[in-house]
């Protein structure tokens, strides 16, 4: 019997999926995970101690505008991959949207300013451990994630393993901000940038073993 003709006998007595089931799935694997994502920034590094008269001023926001598009687009992406037909669409190359947005604002407040200070704004004080906080928070999401992924039906399974680690990356880097107190556009266009693409490279790596059905 042809591939074909097996999954069309077996579709034969299949039902309709209920509405937004592959988003409600994929909605509770984000939520579990960021729930203890959140509880273990809190327990382990802790929230920043200015956070309320931080939250007055645009860079502390601009971060967290970042984080929050670059999520969105990724539940966009991997919403599509999670099913077997699934493609990217759009949302694949809009990730670049906010790298651009975020890139051009580093670059104007580099523009022109001395050495030292420009190299403060990339380093600040806290880039030995930036991406790698990023990566540890991102753990319980991506785990979250993963599950959700398993109960559905990718077929492009590294590229919804990517999907998948850039979601739980911009998720935790989003937490993260709550703890970091770098504000600098050229510090989070490189150092948030990178824990999010490692998280994705791991899902990329991860995704064909662990997402296999």
């Amino acid at each position: 019997m042809k591939t074909e003709d097996l999954i069309a006998a077996l579709a034969v007595d299949c039902a309709p999926a209920p509405s937004r089931t592959v988003s409600r799935t994929l909605g509770l694997g984000l939520a579990l995970g960021a729930v203890l994502s959140v509880a273990v920034m809190v327990l382990w590094l802790g929230v920043r101690a200015d956070l309320m008269s931080a939250m007055s001023s645009g860079p502390f926001w601009m971060k967290f505008a970042y984080a929050l598009s670059v999520a969105a687009l990724g539940f966009g992406l991997i919403e599509r991959l999670a099913r077997p037909d699934g493609e990217g669409g759009i949302f694949g190359p809009m990730l670049l949207a906010p790298l651009a947005v975020m890139t051009a604002l580093a670059i104007y407040q580099l523009w022109g300013v001395p050495e030292e200070v420009r190299m403060s704004l990339m380093l600040g004080a806290t880039y030995k451990i930036c991406a790698l906080n990023i990566v540890m928070l991102s753990t319980p999401i991506f785990l979250g994630l993963f599950w959700a992924l398993r109960a559905l039906a990718p077929t492009r399974l590294t590229l919804a393993g990517a999907a998948a680690g850039v979601l739980a990356g911009a998720a935790g880097t989003f937490i993260y901000a709550f703890h970091c107190n770098e504000s600098a556009a050229p510090f989070v266009v490189i150092w948030y940038t990178l824990g999010i693409a490692a998280v994705g490279t791991i899902g990329a790596l991860l995704g064909r073993s662990l997402l296999r059905w």
